[in-house]
């Protein structure tokens, strides 16, 4: 099926980047364009802030988000501001961001703006709600893989990953880190009558159990797993970590004699950081990984320029990738999805 026709099925799609720079603006700006342009009532919001003209890290330009007229929009005061169109307040949160409250505003004229959202997976939820109950069909979240942020753009029903020469030069190499991201999209999800619970919890590690539910170890570090260990299995060998998972955790479990029976429930992709080596020698040793929260991947998008100057040969990165992954894979601006 068509990308577009499964954006236009889908009630919330993020737009995530594996690196800044990978085309994740440029991507976006091209599924609102075509969204418009066949007549949905979409809604943007952003995880953290988006939109700027120049990039604050890398002092490169970057493409600002042009929001149609009609458009229904989330930003921070601060930048409701300074936006660049006609627009007209439809609420205003309680809850306050460094840059003010988060103002949603429907566009009656088309214009620029930066966006700024939510940094909580549960806040990025509600906005998602409200965007629906203000009128939007379809959610659009700018999302990025990132440490600062709790926000998770696994929230959404569906996702479009992009990936470029910002993230690796080297075909060979790009390919092989997108396809480990690639395989943490494709974890299975966790299912369980305590999801909502979870979803909730921002920090530590838990034990879940069928007999004992959801029972926090009070361990809130992976550093201290090996003093806590003795009790690590007390209620299961099922465990959730609700933030950042690295190399350490994954290299603990692996060297338990309790590898095979235990499954490490993640609150989503973009919480791992660790190493494929990491993940692998985890897996291989007959352990488990599944997701609180997933989302279903459309597909990829390339960026073949990377901001130190360097341009890949966008057909050769696009097929080298698809190849690899058995997924349709995009660059927008030299063979853009339909």
């Amino acid at each position: 099926m068509p990308v577009f026709d499964e954006i236009l099925k889908s009630r919330s799609v993020s737009v995530v980047g594996m690196a800044k720079n990978t085309g994740k603006t440029e991507c976006l700006k091209y599924v609102l364009a075509g969204c418009t342009a066949k007549g949905r009532k979409i809604g943007i919001t952003s995880i953290g802030i988006d939109g700027e003209s120049l990039d604050q890290v890398t002092g490169t330009v970057k493409p600002e988000i042009v929001v149609e007229k009609g458009c229904l929009f989330v930003t921070a005061e601060k930048f409701y501001r300074e936006r660049r169109l006609v627009s007209e307040i439809l609420d205003v949160s309680e809850q306050r961001t460094a840059l003010g409250r988060l103002v949603v505003a429907r566009a009656v004229t088309s214009g620029k703006v930066i966006l700024a959202g939510p940094t909580a997976t549960s806040h990025v939820r509600r906005l998602i709600q409200k965007l629906h109950s203000l009128g939007a069909e379809t959610v659009f979240v700018d999302g990025a893989l990132s440490r600062k942020s709790l926000g998770s753009p696994a929230v959404t029903d569906a996702l479009v990953l992009t990936t470029g020469a910002a993230l690796s030069p080297n075909i060979p190499e790009l390919v092989r880190k997108t396809r480990f991201v690639f395989d943490l999209l494709r974890m299975p999800a966790f299912n369980s009558p305590f999801a909502e619970q979870m979803a909730e919890i921002e920090s530590g590690i838990w034990s879940v159990s069928e007999t004992d539910g959801l029972v926090d170890l009070h361990i809130s570090s992976a550093f201290l797993l090996e003093q806590n260990k003795n009790r690590l299995f007390e209620h299961g060998h099922t465990l959730y970590v609700s933030g950042a998972v690295g190399d350490n955790l994954f290299n603990f479990l692996r060297m338990q004699p309790q590898v095979a029976e235990t499954t490490l429930v993640v609150r989503d992709f973009s919480r791992i950081f660790a190493s494929p080596m990491a993940v692998n020698g985890f897996l291989q040793k007959g352990g488990k990984i599944k997701m609180l929260l997933s989302a279903k991947l459309l597909c990829i998008c390339v960026n073949p320029w990377s901001p130190s100057g360097y341009l890949m040969d966008s057909e050769k990165v696009c097929t080298a990738l698809s190849e690899a992954l058995g997924i349709e894979v995009y660059d927008v601006r030299q063979n853009p999805f339909q």
